[in-house]
């Protein structure tokens, strides 16, 4: 079993001169989940090499067993250095794609003209998409072949206003995803901030926040076996 996974390469949060870029917990617990059940994985962004890392998520507040292993895992690291460039990879080679977040997204891969037509070939091909926190994102300019929305109709989570409003970067993100997706026609759902809530509608997984990002690869596999 191949799994894509595709990390931003994006790492200035807004004009604020603070880093941002993937979240750790949202990489490292998806990561061990797929691994630890065989599967083979294939790391992705859009500039290759080395994503960059939210150096918020890599504060003590937000340490894991999943990020702890990984900052023992030379293997993993070596891994996340040397991702390949999002436009050299193609659907056909994978049985899944996973997203995860980070605010990095928000601004590279929503827009991202390689990882929409990434997503519009898995879709049409039947095969799972999963994104948890803010990589949801990475749906809104994805269309069906009729020219819909995908996420129009569709049963979906993403990083709440509230959570946004809770660490204070609901004026600094280029928009609130919450916002976005009811705009694009989603049927969003969450629950209380901080708490893990996992959303499956067909093959479409999306996850509402850092601490859903295992639940969202359990359900891949789910899909997947």
């Amino acid at each position: 079993m191949n799994i894509l996974i595709v990390l931003t390469s994006h790492d200035k949060l807004g004009d604020t001169g603070r880093k941002t870029g993937f979240w750790l917990e949202e990489f490292a617990s998806p990561y061990y989940t797929l691994l630890d059940a065989g599967v083979k994985i294939t790391l992705a962004s859009p500039k290759g090499g080395q994503p960059p890392l939210d150096p918020a998520s890599d504060t003590p507040d937000f340490q894991t067993a999943s990020t702890q292993r990984f900052k023992e895992d030379e293997r993993a690291k070596e891994v996340l250095a040397n991702t390949v460039k999002l436009a050299s990879v193609k659907e056909s080679d994978f049985d899944a794609v996973m997203y995860p977040g980070g605010h990095g997204p928000l601004w590279d891969l929503t827009k991202d003209e390689n990882s929409i037509a990434l997503i519009e070939a898995f879709v049409k091909a039947d095969k799972p998409v999963a994104s948890v926190c803010h990589a949801p994102a990475v749906l809104l300019q994805v269309k069906l072949p009729n020219g819909e929305y995908l996420v129009k109709g569709k049963k979906v989570t993403a990083f709440t206003n509230t959570e946004e409003e809770a660490v204070q970067l609901q004026d600094i993100v280029p928009f609130l995803l919450e916002d976005a997706l009811k705009e694009k026609g989603a049927l969003y759902s969450k629950v209380d901030d901080w708490n893990s809530h996992v959303i499956r509608d067909g093959k479409l997984i999306t996850g509402q926040n850092p601490g859903s990002s295992e639940a969202v690869a359990k359900e891949l596999l789910k899909i997947l076996s």
